[in-house]
């Protein structure tokens, strides 16, 4: 074991760049980091001086203070199942179904209202936000449950937690989440979504839970925990994951200064085995809201924090920094794009920090997680640990 502990940072959607199979998503042009850096002047140093913008281009840089290249996602479909599975060795061939064309069927929605004997209203491809100020009163006087998609293989259950209490609206999520593992039906999550507010005046909670499908073979995490290696959870990778390999759950809200607060306290910790973060707020908040200034800002935030992160760390401690997939804020609609992701590898006692071959998969980084801790790999992805000088 070369180190320690492995600590694992998803900036969830920040790609770099259209992959070559971007043409079949139509995501031709897709780069979300260099299109905000384009549309924005924006002061990254510390991100700068880890390689972090040399990703874009795959230029050289003998200055940098880590070891940086791309990755390319090989499992069909560009949603955070998808990225996150194939970050730590799943394998998914059978794309998730998407409904952003015309909602769910009738027929659908009929079952669900059967099952968990509450209406339905909405079914309406649209953003959280903008569905809670259509329908936030109807249901507030009528308590009819509020369903949507917001731009990829998601069906969201919104309700008042005045209304509905949140462990009521899980079960029904679960319920749900059944209904929907048949083939015709078959998204990639359910999530809950509680709000709070009145007057018009709603708010998402922090208590957002996500069901997915849960994973067919084993990942790199599962392998970990059989070894007993501790497999540590901030953010949404355990209910990406549907629980399987993590040995810790630390919840976070969706902010992403929040989520790194808990990290840094997860670095503080005595533990061996592997912490993986993810950086939900540039998806959430700032692609699919196609909030450009935002996400920029959002960016020049993690690099004022980054510092403080490197300066935790131990001398036998590995940060990789990546992404799940790509959500350029300059295109014309509001969902994931087909891109590249990018891969930052830092370490107090690497001493010859450079570029990278390029990675022909995401499952190289959960490769590299099995190969440090002598674990199983899944089958899929070559480690690069031996690069790491």
């Amino acid at each position: 074991m070369r180190f320690k502990r492995i600590f694992v940072l998803i900036l969830d959607s920040l790609g770099v760049g259209e992959a070559s199979d971007a043409n079949n998503y139509g995501d031709n042009g897709a780069n979300t980091l260099k299109h905000i850096i384009d549309n924005c002047d924006i002061f990254i140093p510390n991100l700068k001086k880890l390689g972090f913008l040399n990703t874009i281009n795959m230029d050289d840089n003998p200055n940098v203070e880590a070891y940086y290249t791309i990755a390319k996602p090989i499992n069909i479909g560009k949603d955070s199942i998808s990225g996150h599975y194939e970050l730590i060795g799943l394998e998914s061939k059978i794309p998730f179904k998407n409904f952003t064309t015309t909602a769910f069927p009738r027929e659908l929605i009929d079952l669900i209202e059967r099952t968990i004997g509450k209406r339905i209203i909405g079914n309406k491809v649209t953003s959280g936000e903008n569905i809670l100020n259509e329908l936030g009163d109807r249901h507030l006087n009528y308590g009819s449950l509020i369903l949507y998609t917001s731009g990829n293989s998601t069906l969201e259950i919104a309700a008042h937690e005045d209304i509905v209490p949140i462990s009521k609206l899980y079960s029904y999520c679960e319920k749900i989440r059944q209904i929907t593992e048949q083939d015709e039906w078959r998204v990639a999550r359910v999530i809950a979504r509680p709000f709070s507010g009145k007057n018009g005046k709603y708010k998402f909670t922090n208590d957002r839970k996500d069901y997915t499908l849960k994973p067919t073979t084993k990942s790199v995490l599962n392998y970990l925990k059989d070894n007993n290696y501790s497999v540590i959870s901030i953010g949404k990778i355990n209910d990406i994951v549907d629980g399987e390999g993590i040995t810790k759950v630390i919840k976070s809200s969706s902010t992403n200064i929040d989520t790194i607060n808990k990290l840094s306290d997860i670095i503080s910790k005595n533990f061996t085995g592997v912490c993986i973060t993810d950086l939900s707020e540039f998806d959430s908040e700032f692609g699919h809201k196609k909030d450009i200034k935002g996400y920029a800002a959002a960016i020049e935030e993690l690099d004022v924090e980054i510092p403080l992160i490197l300066n935790r760390l131990n001398t036998d401690d590995l940060l990789i920094i990546t992404a799940d997939h790509g959500n350029d804020p300059t295109f014309e609609y509001s969902d994931y794009t087909r891109e590249n992701v990018p891969v930052i590898v830092y370490g107090r006692n690497l001493k010859a920090p450079k570029k990278l071959p390029i990675l022909e998969t995401m499952a190289d980084i959960g490769a590299t997680i099995a190969d440090n801790f002598e674990v199983n790999n899944t089958g899929i992805g070559h480690s690069f640990l031996d690069q790491l000088k």
